[in-house]
């Protein structure tokens, strides 16, 4: 499946019900032509041309409020680094190498992915080969795993926490070097470097808290309305994962 990036005037979005597996893509339009195909984003919500698309329409909607301490944070109390959450046999890291990559290979069957190509990585917009055991490819957390906790993961029961980990939503594969830039940060303090997928970034970002209820912080939200008001044609990623991982599931 091949991506349109940064630039483009459409976007391909992934319609992603509860599996990566089986994904089919949907063109969406972009006026500002910085929207690309969001790897974490499923579906698109509808929204009209005009200031209140609907990207910027649910960012104005988000609850603000203050970020709460990280005190107790652990990257354990989201559960095992990508489980299978979707019960495809393959675990989550690898169904967003084979959904975000192209010219895919696999050692022995079809889920371990051991090489592909980001071609026009999102946040930095460079090819980046991918091999496996190389850290040149890194999935990223869209809502950090850490600032879901300051803005409500931490008064979550685990199956939620879990559930958000391993949303295909909320993942997306990107260039390693220029993700550990970001660290856990929201929209008010990093934006991709490459100016062509912030739009589709942001929305992303709406799109996960508004899905998972999770707060933000004046300033984020102020960020965010400040990149969605130059693409008010931005549609609202949808779909990804149920909001409960399986029973099966436990957290530390």
């Amino acid at each position: 499946m091949r991506r349109l990036r940064g630039g483009a005037a459409v976007a391909a979005v992934l319609m992603c019900a509860v599996t990566v597996a089986g994904c089919k893509e949907q063109v969406t339009g972009s006026d500002s032509g910085s929207g690309v195909g969001s790897g974490g984003a499923g579906a698109t919500a509808g929204g009209g041309a005009g200031k209140g698309g609907a990207a910027l329409a649910a960012a104005e909607a988000l609850t603000v409020k203050g970020r709460a301490p990280k005190t107790g944070y652990d990257r354990e109390k989201f559960g095992s680094a990508w489980a299978d959450t979707d019960s495809n046999s393959c675990d989550t890291r690898d169904d967003i190498l084979k959904r975000d990559l192209e010219e895919v290979k696999f050692t022995g069957g079809v889920c371990k992915v051991s090489y592909g190509v980001l071609e026009s990585d999102p946040y930095s917009g460079k090819d980046v080969t991918y091999r496996r055991g190389s850290s040149k490819v890194d999935i990223d957390h869209i809502v950090a795993l850490s600032d879901a906790w300051q803005k409500g993961a931490k008064y979550w029961d685990a199956g939620k926490r879990i559930a958000l980990a391993n949303d295909p939503l909320n993942l997306l594969a990107v260039d390693a070097s220029t993700n550990r830039s970001k660290g856990d940060g929201d929209t008010a303090t990093w934006l991709p470097p490459n100016k062509a997928y912030r739009c589709t970034y942001v929305a992303a970002q709406v799109a996960v808290k508004k899905k998972y209820e999770l707060w933000v912080t004046a300033a984020e939200k102020s960020a965010m309305e400040k990149v969605l008001e130059t693409c008010p044609a931005q549609k609202l990623p949808a779909g990804g994962n149920p909001t409960k991982a399986p029973e099966r599931f436990r957290a530390g």
